[in-house]
């Protein structure tokens, strides 16, 4: 929930409840995971968010953001 106080917004990432700061971008997201860019892909709400689209892409309260990470190997 969206508070004043706390400056935070809720978010749902890969089915866990979890906040982050007002106005975080995809970016920035990842970076507090600690996930390389381009590894990863994401959607939000259910549409996938281009590469080029990350930085501009802000995090809204209440949505539902998945993360995957490819893998390599063989």
């Amino acid at each position: 929930m969206l508070t004043p106080e706390t400056k935070t917004l809720a978010i749902v990432l890969n089915g866990v409840r979890d906040a982050v700061p007002v106005g975080t971008s995809v970016t920035e997201l990842l970076a507090r995971l600690g996930l390389p860019r381009d590894r990863v892909a994401v959607e939000v709400d259910g549409k996938i968010v281009r590469k080029a689209d990350h930085e501009t892409s802000i995090l809204s309260d209440g949505c539902r953001v998945e993360v995957v990470s490819f893998v390599g190997g063989g």
